[in-house]
């Protein structure tokens, strides 16, 4: 009897305890039926309006910056260096002293062809006074006189010679790194520092042979470098080449750049806007409201689902420029519609979403679009 009430027991144990299990698997397997069963929450997204905007055509190009003069200043004559009269990086005007070299035994060879000049005066002064008196020929007379000419001629020289040891800055315009040292000799044609002009300055690059006609002397630009990207430059074509590059197809342009401040250098990258001297109207939505695709570009445009709801539909488009921020939308979307500008990475099509315009944009998102 109690071996039969010990059995009974453990029975009822195991109902209890196997219950209690299916009673829990039955519980979590209907709120998963219900979640599945239920729609997904809708997606916070940023949204922003198709917009019309007064843009003006361009050509873009990338180009380089050049110095309107720029030189590596030198020496024509051989010296040793004595002093400089500038700093590296210094900006400096037309004839300002820069580098003097020794030239203590040009000056000594002036000082003697001086003394030599008086003395053919005196001589030619005096043969000038006895030959109207017949004291002496007219040749002797004539002597003197070349002879006093001749030695003008080789004190002249010698000042050149001499004037040719201070070396003067040929135009404006900012000093590079000097690269000799005092005392040290130079022979003729060794550089010494770097002089360019920076301001204004020249932006050579070129434009397809199908844009020729659309390029002007006179015509304005716009140009960006990698070493400010949130400041724009301006200028003017002021010189285009007179002929078709035949390997490229090209024409090169030349623009003039005001530079008052120095920012820009020779040598820099940059990217060139041949502005038209025309608006007209484009339709343009925030750029990162694109996904960029290998398959083509799209956007999500907001439309109204059932009662208040929204819903995103997926719509390929074809775009354009890129200016401050917004891109030029060609095909694809008509003004006034919503699209979303934010949270494009967890969206797809039909799907419910609510706008939040505090929505910060990941741009890593964005790129993996």
């Amino acid at each position: 009897m109690r071996l039969v009430f010990r059995f009974f027991l453990v029975l009822v144990l195991l109902v209890l305890i196997f219950g209690g299990i299916y009673f829990l698997k039955t519980k979590q397997w209907q709120q998963m039926a219900a979640m599945q069963s239920s729609p997904p929450p809708p997606a916070t997204i940023a949204a922003t309006e198709v917009r019309v905007d007064d843009w003006r055509p361009s050509i873009q190009s990338i180009g380089s910056l050049k110095a309107i003069n720029g030189i590596a200043v030198t020496t024509e004559v051989a010296g040793t260096v004595r002093a400089f009269e500038f700093e590296s990086g210094q900006q400096v005007k037309t004839d300002d002293v820069l580098v003097q070299l020794d030239d203590a035994v040009d000056r000594a060879a002036l000082n003697g062809l001086i003394a030599d000049q008086e003395l053919a005066r005196t001589q030619f002064v005096r043969a000038s006074e006895l030959a109207p008196r017949r004291a002496i020929s007219q040749s002797e007379v004539d002597e003197t006189r070349f002879r006093y000419e001749g030695i003008q001629a080789r004190v002249k020289e010698q000042r050149a010679r001499l004037a040719k040891k201070t070396i003067r800055a040929p135009f404006d315009g900012v000093l590079g790194l000097r690269i000799v040292d005092i005392g040290e000799y130079l022979s003729p044609g060794d550089d010494i520092v770097q002089l360019r002009t920076l301001n204004p300055i020249f932006v050579d690059y070129s434009v397809p042979e199908r844009e020729f006609s659309n390029v002007s002397e006179g015509q304005k630009i716009s140009l960006k470098v990698p070493a400010y990207p949130d400041r724009e430059f301006n200028g003017t074509i002021t010189a285009i080449d007179s002929g078709i590059d035949e390997g490229t197809r090209s024409v090169r342009v030349r623009a003039t750049v005001k530079n008052a401040d120095n920012a820009l250098t020779p040598g820099m990258f940059a990217e060139v806007n041949t502005l038209s001297p025309d608006l007209r109207q484009v339709l343009t939505v925030p750029r990162t409201a694109i996904a960029f695709n290998t398959y083509g570009d799209y956007v999500f445009v907001i439309k109204s689902g059932e009662g208040d709801a929204l819903t995103v539909s997926r719509q390929q488009v074809k775009v354009g420029v890129v200016r401050e921020g917004r891109i030029e939308v060609r095909e694809g979307l008509e003004p006034g519609q919503k699209v979303v500008r934010a949270g494009l990475v967890k969206l797809r099509e039909g799907q419910n979403v609510a706008i939040d315009e505090s929505v910060q944009l990941d741009d890593a998102d964005i790129s993996r679009q």
